[in-house]
């Protein structure tokens, strides 16, 4: 049964124009959640396809998060085992290269402490890139994603700090054969124990 105050809380955050005006397009706020979810994934912002589609990671960010996670879809995408909540909720536009903008400012602090409050259950976080390791593990994340990564187990079993799946990282990936070999045996120990 779903939870009143969770979905109050879902239909201001999918109703949000805070910053309407200040991109090109319409907002449309993404986010996924379910207040028996165990696993919460805080990752960036939406990109074009999400933006399209309204549905968190539909796009070959996704696949590889997926794949990382070793889920599938129809658990990835069950707000009571998973629930998606970025930094930013709408799509922030793309910037002179083609790359997607970082997450608008007003959205985290209007929305994180909300939702997280709002999900009792959750019991891993995963951190999906810089903005969402800052916000949530303040001074204690490294001076760089690939320090903050690589000591992911000082964060556990609370917190899992990842590289954002984009194949914009592949090189990243390539250079730091240690996430794979001793990082994602990790994560998907810990996602087996809290989803099966």
């Amino acid at each position: 049964m779903a939870d009143p105050k969770l979905e109050t809380l879902l239909k201001e955050i999918r109703d949000c124009r805070v910053c309407a005006g200040a991109m090109l397009h319409e907002p449309r706020p993404v986010i996924q959640a379910g207040s028996n979810a165990k696993v919460m994934i805080v990752g960036q912002a939406p990109g074009t396809r999400v933006h399209a589609s309204g549905k968190p990671f539909t796009d070959p960010s996704g696949d590889r998060l997926r794949d990382w996670m070793k889920v599938d879809a129809d658990a990835f995408y069950n707000p009571e085992k998973i629930a998606i909540v970025p930094m930013g909720f709408c799509f922030p536009g793309l910037d002179s290269k083609g790359s997607d903008l970082p997450p608008r400012k007003e959205c985290a602090p209007l929305w994180q402490d909300k939702v997280r409050s709002g999900l009792p259950n959750v019991e891993l976080t995963l951190l999906v890139g810089m903005y969402a390791q800052r916000r949530y593990l303040g001074k204690r994340a490294g001076k760089n994603l690939t320090e903050t990564v690589k000591q992911a187990e000082i964060y556990a079993p609370e917190f899992l700090p990842l590289p954002h799946p984009s194949w914009r990282n592949s090189a990243w990936l390539k250079q730091n054969p240690w996430f794979e070999a001793r990082i994602l045996p990790m994560l998907r120990l810990r996602i087996k124990e809290l989803l099966l």
